[in-house]
């Protein structure tokens, strides 16, 4: 009887004391979407590469808090168009919206006017800093230019000529582009940096400029450029002048790794799109659900939102023709088996 007694005493002792836990553990996940809920993310120059993987791991993570999600922009390479896009996404009033803003000041506006309406934004390889976003996602541009001119530089054994393509304007494009100049300068004293020229992401600007630069610096070594676009037409002017001019710039799509396995193209870093695209939905996700938290600071007083994170780095990669094979957008897809941007 003592002992029947004594099991009953655990026995209410533990439902005293994980009771309340059970009960709990039995309540609603909170980190789950209501129905309807919407997520979008919104990109100038929609039909580039480098957008598919972001949004894949952008909308993995939408699928896996059960939440809707978008992929919108522009085809253009125009800060208006793009806003435009945005706008109609913002009209249907989503929870919120990663954007890639073209240029920085022209988004100040919408992007504003997206949180005062309740939309949580999020901005991701490029930025605009004096808008309300509630966070920012990138690799490190400066170390991406860093590394591209160490690269470049241990190549060349430390002394030669060299030049960058540019595209002004571009937040994420200027500081890999600057980073690179300044590492060269700082580092390698010997690298001499003989021309700049803007090619706007366009291969026949890039073709054409590198032409030129190689005519007017006959001992031109290595060229270097922020984005994948103009290596195209860069690479196929130093392929023509034999191939002694390293091209050597940011981001991949198929044809930049073609041009790398090929020898014809020197190598490139490579922002993680995955990342870049998963920890910019969870970012996105938790601007949107701040009552989640109750930090011990001044946020409910001054009304920013508490789950800003001003910066996440998510990382880089380098590729050369070593790995090559592990960056396909189709062997990508075909192994994970979804449709990409058009679910």
């Amino acid at each position: 009887m003592r002992k029947f007694l004594s099991t009953l005493a655990i026995a209410a002792a533990a439902s005293t004391c994980f009771g309340p836990m059970l009960a709990r553990a039995e309540t609603a996940n909170p980190f789950k979407c209501e129905p309807g809920e919407k997520y979008v993310m919104n990109v100038m120059v929609s039909g580039v590469e480098y957008w598919f993987p972001v949004y894949e791991m952008f909308k993995q993570a939408g699928q896996q808090f059960g939440c809707e999600t978008a992929y919108t922009g522009t085809p253009e390479y125009d800060v208006n168009k793009q806003i435009a896009t945005f706008d109609q996404a913002l009209a249907q009033k989503p929870a919120g919206i990663l954007v890639h803003p073209m240029n920085s000041d022209p988004f100040i506006e919408p992007i504003n006017r997206a949180i005062e309406q309740g939309t949580a934004v999020v901005t991701f390889a490029a930025d605009s800093p004096n808008s309300k976003r509630v966070s920012y996602i990138t690799s490190d541009n400066v170390a991406e230019g860093t590394y591209a001119a160490d690269a470049v530089a241990k190549a060349m054994d430390g002394k030669g000529e060299y030049a960058v393509l540019e595209n002004p304007g571009q937040d994420n494009h200027d500081k890999r582009v600057n980073a690179f100049v300044a590492r060269m300068e700082a580092k390698w004293p010997d690298m001499k940096l003989v021309g700049r020229a803007a090619s706007n992401q366009d291969p026949t600007k890039a073709y054409q400029a590198v032409l030129s630069l190689a005519q007017a610096h006959p001992d031109l070594g290595a060229v270097f450029m922020p984005e994948a676009n103009s290596a195209i037409g860069a690479a196929q002017a130093a392929k023509e002048g034999g191939g002694k001019i390293r091209v050597m710039l940011a981001d991949v799509n198929a044809k930049i790794l073609d041009m790398i396995k090929a020898g014809e193209i020197f190598g490139s870093v490579n922002p993680n799109q995955g990342m870049q695209g998963y920890m910019g939905f969870m970012l996105l996700w938790m601007a949107k659900h701040p009552d989640l938290i109750d930090p011990m600071n001044d946020a409910k007083r001054s009304g920013f939102n508490p789950m800003s994170v001003p910066f996440v780095d998510n990382g880089f990669s380098i590729v050369s023709k070593d790995n090559a094979d592990d960056f396909y957008w189709d062997k990508y897809l075909k192994r994970r088996g979804t449709k990409g941007i058009e679910e």
